[in-house]
């Protein structure tokens, strides 16, 4: 998978994209992640890639011309299509299943915003997923980002070891994940559930299934509620 990052600020993904899962993907050839600093498209003398909204108010807005060249450019170098993705708090909340979505995917390029936002006719234009992590708002779209990219590169094969090492994860068969334990096996007075260290699989399988719809129906309930879709995907 290629991945594609238009952002004014690069230099905050380095670390990120040099550690754990992530950097390892990227090590071994499963992903290829680049950051484009859209500020090198800009036009005149000073670089500018944002201005003054027209009817007033706070703060700056993100020019058209330099994010719109700047993905234009990047995108003539994929060898397929690649999906167009938005970064906004107005956008729809991502979710595991629109992560694996976009796992499914051979290219994405994400687009950052800062400052007061984008120009409307970027939304218009690109006509890209409009995504949002969260009902927040963020100084920037850099930390959304990386978690969308961790989200879906964790996703790929390969990318943690284990191929099954997902499939128990919260959200993925629409419930929150069972209790997990290590040694030691008691510690300041808490100790392992007998059933996992009983050696029945059958039995400790349907213990964790047991644990993940209870824990889901107290503290998520609306991934259990009458419009949810949990049976038969896990």
């Amino acid at each position: 998978m290629r991945i594609d990052v238009l952002t004014l600020f690069p230099e905050v993904f380095e670390p990120f994209l040099a550690s754990s899962i992530v950097g390892r993907a990227i090590e071994a050839g499963i992903a290829s992640i680049q950051c484009v600093n859209f500020r090198e498209f800009a036009r005149d003398k000073h670089r500018s890639v944002d201005d003054r909204p027209f009817g007033g108010g706070p703060g700056m807005v993100l020019m058209c011309q330099p994010i719109f060249d700047a993905l234009e450019k990047t995108e003539q170098s994929h060898e397929s299509e690649p999906v167009r993705i938005i970064l906004t708090p107005q956008g729809e909340r991502l979710t595991q299943s629109l992560a694996t979505e976009f796992a499914r995917q051979a290219g994405l390029i994400v687009v950052c915003g800062h400052y007061e936002g984008f120009d409307e006719r970027i939304r218009i234009g690109l006509g890209g997923r409009e995504i949002s992590i969260g009902d927040y708002v963020l100084s920037g779209g850099e930390p959304a980002a990386m978690v969308l990219i961790d989200s879906v590169i964790r996703l790929l094969p390969g990318a943690l070891g284990n191929e099954s090492a997902a499939e128990d994860d919260s959200f993925t068969c629409g419930l929150l994940e069972y209790p997990q334990y290590t040694r030691p096996r008691e510690f300041r007075g808490m100790t392992v559930p007998d059933i996992l260290l009983s050696g029945n699989h059958a039995a400790i399988r349907a213990w964790r299934e047991g644990q993940a719809r209870s824990r889901t129906a107290s503290r998520r309930p609306d991934l259990t509620g009458p419009h949810a879709d949990t049976e038969g995907k896990c």
